[in-house]
């Protein structure tokens, strides 16, 4: 019966979806929305008789479709790209959180409300949506344009911080003050949970599709690739954090594989029927009847988010040296609450910190900004176009200056050139540190889930404690011999740079030998500490504990040569696949071309600031009203070749028409005008 109840919810939703989604694209209108206004129809505040049955199974799709969503992004938008935005784009964000979660908070007392309340307003207002933003700038073909990629890294430093303000606001909500230990202590496992997933996932992940891709079946790799994104999903989750943040981290390794095309490929419809019902069930949760209850709050809410986010998110990205143009689309396509806004509301309910009100309220704001982002995208480039037209020239330059500075800052000549080998070594330390870190975190969750999942007999008690401790440190052994081998680089290195002739004299070698095991005794006596408060939870009985050390210090001397060469590879295997160029694929020569277009012309128009700029190539009918055809535009160094129906023209563009010589005369003339019915030839 259960079947049969989830085969009829999932009609539903799929039915309805389909057919909302094919007039709101018949009416040229965002797809999303057409999603989003499905799931008002079907959702149990509209209709008099629930269309729905289990609302849970459509929310645990809806979580599948988050998943695919932000595993989809991560295949896009790789770690190099990650890389090449990461301190604009944490600039950016963090100057946007503290922005908003101030306004926020005003706008809160201003209403009257409670701290509590006004504060996690603050935070709810302060996240932006990764899910809704990709999806539409998927849907309105914007995902490689200029400003995509900063907006994309923004998105995923927005939701790490996030989760660092969930954990704040939980210490707050609980003890009325700040508790700094847990808010280090989330940050460090954060950490921690991200470098051993990249570094692990670098090195086997590529290594693994590379081998499954050799048996050329498309539902191998498939599989391997599901298996992949749910098993990194589960660990996030089991770990504390969100499915998307997992999702994303293993599409962003994914990215690095060879068989980047075929993946993309292959997932590429999961990812649109699972955020579908994504979408509708966003849809679901909105109540017509308590937007108007709350008009007056939801009204206002939307405005002061909308103004706030365009001014924090433009202002942030200008300071982190991105150029004013793309800093004022980044704003503006940073509108829609996310996920984690609906967590923070959900988080002051469940622990009755905030008032009831609060979570519907979120909703609703949620709601209206989904439903207006597209249009306010679309718009994105008049607003920049005007602002550019209306500001003062001084300003403008001054604003070009001030770019084109921290853009030389970035490339400028670092000093201190003899402290390069340090910091190499103390990030390669850092590095080590933390997998280390990430190792026995894991082999203490593994120990628990052993003692609640595995049959463990009675006269072994403890034993499943010391199994996970033996295979945590037989898996860090070979770190822990190369990170001695580098602290004593790193001291010999730190005495030569501190301790100079003339200030040592005849003692020079003596000083610095003496420095050198100084540093080395003290970092390898605080790496033991370290390793034994990581182990705690896991550590063997006393004398256990002495026997198996006694035995890991005989291996060190034994096999220490073995365990650096294991190391070693590890770390070449991540450099190249860090460091693997981009596949070239190659292109067939094109056909030859055919007598009918020998005879054609071509010409380029650059799309200027008049009624051309935001209409679709289908709006113009451009071929059946001329005879030319737009055959390519290219746009910030991107050429579309062919482009389709729905490519919407921009400002700055340039289109190459073919056709005769009076069709093209025409097709410029329709371009001039837009294409208005009173211009037609």
């Amino acid at each position: 019966m259960h079947a049969l109840s989830f085969l009829q919810d999932l009609a539903v939703v799929m039915i309805v979806a389909g057919v909302v989604t094919l007039i709101f694209h018949r009416l040229r209108q965002p797809v999303v929305l057409g999603y989003i206004m499905a799931g008002v129809i079907i959702g149990p505040h509209t209709l008099p008789f629930p269309l729905i049955q289990d609302k849970g199974t459509i929310d645990t799709l809806a979580e599948l479709g988050i998943v695919f969503l932000l595993f989809s992004l991560g295949l896009e938008f790789n770690l190099r790209k990650l890389k090449a935005v990461g301190v604009p784009a944490s600039v950016a964000a963090l100057f946007k959180i503290v922005m908003m979660v101030t306004v926020g908070y005003g706008l809160g007392r201003w209403f009257g409300w409670s701290g509590t309340d006004s504060l996690f307003l603050g935070a709810i207002m302060s996240i932006s949506s990764t899910t809704i933003i990709v999806k539409i700038l998927g849907d309105l073909g914007l995902s490689r344009e200029r400003f995509a990629g900063p907006l994309f890294g923004m998105l995923i430093i927005e939701d790490v911080l996030a989760i660092i303000m969930i954990a704040l606001l939980s210490g707050i909500a609980m003890t009325g003050s700040l508790a700094w230990l847990e808010v280090g202590r989330t940050v460090g496992r954060l950490s921690i949970f991200l470098v051993v997933a990249l570094v692990t996932g670098l090195i086997a992940v590529p290594r693994i599709l590379q081998y499954v891709a050799r048996f050329k079946s498309n539902e191998m790799l498939l599989v391997t690739v599901l298996g992949l994104c749910f098993g990194s999903s589960l660990l996030a989750v089991k770990m504390g954090y969100s499915v998307a943040l997992g999702a994303f981290v293993i599409g962003a390794v994914i990215a690095e594989s060879r068989e980047l095309g075929r993946i993309a490929r292959l997932t590429e419809p999961l990812r649109d029927m699972f955020s579908a019902v994504f979408f509708v069930a966003i849809g679901m949760l909105i109540d017509p009847r308590m937007l108007m209850d709350h008009t007056g709050a939801v009204t206002a809410i939307t405005l002061v988010l909308v103004g706030g986010k365009i001014l924090s998110y433009s202002a942030g990205s200008f300071l982190a040296g991105i150029d004013a143009r793309t800093s004022v689309r980044i704003g503006i396509g940073m509108t829609p609450l996310g996920e984690f806004s609906f967590i923070i509301a959900a988080l002051g309910v469940s622990l009755g910190v905030t008032s009831s009100f609060l979570y519907p309220i979120a909703v609703a704001v949620a709601a209206v900004t989904t439903l207006i982002t597209p249009y306010m995208i679309r718009s994105s480039d008049r607003v920049v176009n005007w602002c550019e037209r209306t500001a003062p020239q001084p300003l403008v330059g001054a604003i070009g200056l001030y770019t084109q500075w921290v853009a030389a800052l970035r490339f400028a000549y670092p000093r201190h050139q003899e402290l390069w080998p340090v910091r190499s070594l103390i990030w390669q330390l850092t590095l080590n540190v933390m997998l280390i870190a990430g190792v026995f975190i894991g082999a203490a969750f593994a120990s628990t889930a052993a003692k609640a999942y595995l049959p463990v007999p009675a006269w072994l008690p403890g034993e499943e404690r010391t199994a996970c401790w033996i295979a945590a440190v037989v898996l860090t052994l070979p770190i822990y011999v190369a990170t001695v081998r580098k602290l004593q680089a790193l001291g010999m290195m730190l005495a030569e740079v501190s301790i100079t002739r003339p200030v040592a004299g005849l003692e020079l070698q003596r000083l610095r030998a003496l420095l050198s095991n100084a540093i080395l005794v003290g970092t390898v006596a605080g790496l033991g500490v370290l390793s034994l408060l990581l182990s705690s939870a896991i550590l063997p009985p006393g004398g256990a504990l002495v026997a198996l050390l006694t035995l890991v210090a005989v291996a060190v001397v034994l096999f220490g040569a073995y365990f650096n060469r294991l190391y070693s590879h590890a770390k070449f295997a991540l450099i190249e696949t860090w460091n693997r160029a981009p596949d070239v694929v190659e292109v067939p020569p094109p056909p030859p071309m055919p007598a009918l277009l020998r005879d054609a012309d071509m010409d380029v128009v650059v799309i200027g600031p008049g009624p051309a700029a935001g209409k679709r190539v289908r709006d113009l009918a451009m071929r059946s009203r001329t005879g030319a055809s737009i055959v390519a535009i290219e746009r910030a160094g991107h050429t579309t070749v062919n482009p389709g129906p729905d490519e919407l023209l921009r400002v700055g563009d340039q289109v190459l028409l073919l056709g005769a010589a009076g069709q093209l005369t025409d097709a410029r003339k329709l371009l001039a005008s837009g294409g208005d019915a009173s211009s037609n030839p």
